[in-house]
């Protein structure tokens, strides 16, 4: 079983203590909002600095067999997090080595990534989808051998997140039941990711190295940890409308003689 998904399986399906006089039980606090960090390319200078505060790192990976030598070394040099690999265009190749090697859970587009990832049962698997995806596919994601769903977004320019990227997550949590990831800008603030978490995001993408600060991470983990969160947020199910037929049920009442 994979550390991240088993971890990521704890925070989303997390119940408040009940109620009343009964001793509660010991329960370890974990982080209501994971944080995934993402380096854009295989060598990151001061890397344990980078990550520091992170719940697992993400490695891109274009060739499964330099992948897997590049994960072997990152997970000698920070081992006290999971990492996982995102797959880009790696074609029909066996990812069983890049899991020999240390990968705890794979990401996947669901475009480019052929089924014969699914011969392999050790790593966790994200499904990477697009935000534009339809209510149809995204309900049959809930029966794909998937542990977890990514919403990814090109972040070009000045990118922030905004009110539709809110509507987008609050969507894809409705019609999911599986644990929601979203990948976000490094520059996020501690009310846009509370909000994010009100909407039903389970973890945060954040990539690091390529001009971002080497604390950054870890500083969000700080803000994550002093944030106050509710018991329990509310993840509704999005339902079929009906419609409303106006006029007379048809039904007659007999007088009685």
């Amino acid at each position: 079983m994979s550390k991240f998904i088993d971890k990521l399986n704890r925070v989303s399906q997390a119940v408040p203590q009940p109620m009343g006089f009964r001793l509660a039980q010991s329960v370890p606090l974990q982080p209501k909002v994971l944080l995934i960090a993402s380096l854009p390319q295989a060598n990151v200078d001061s890397l344990a600095d980078y990550v520091a505060g992170a719940d697992a790192g993400l490695l891109p990976i274009s060739n499964l067999s330099s992948g897997a030598k590049t994960i072997q070394k990152i997970c000698r040099v920070v081992s006290d997090i999971p990492w996982g690999g995102w797959l880009r265009d790696v074609g029909r190749g066996e990812v069983g080595q890049i899991v020999k090697a240390g990968c705890d859970f794979i990401v996947f587009p669901e475009t480019k990534t052929p089924l014969a990832i699914l011969q392999n049962e050790k790593v966790g698997k994200i499904l990477e989808v697009e935000a534009s995806l339809s209510g149809d596919l995204l309900r049959a994601v809930n029966e794909l051998p998937a542990d977890a769903v990514l919403v990814t977004s090109e972040q070009k320019g000045e990118y922030f997140l905004t009110w539709h990227h809110l509507m987008l997550f609050q969507r894809f949590a409705d019609l999911l039941a599986k644990p929601l990831l979203a990948s976000v800008p490094s520059n996020i603030t501690a009310n846009e990711l509370q909000a994010l978490w009100g909407a039903g995001v389970d973890g945060v993408v954040v990539e690091v190295g390529a001009g971002q600060p080497k604390q950054r991470l870890n500083e969000l983990r700080q803000t994550i940890d002093k944030l106050t969160f509710p018991l329990q947020r509310k993840r509704g199910k999005a339902e079929a409308l009906l419609p409303y037929i106006r006029g007379e049920t048809g039904i007659e009442t007999e007088e009685e003689e």
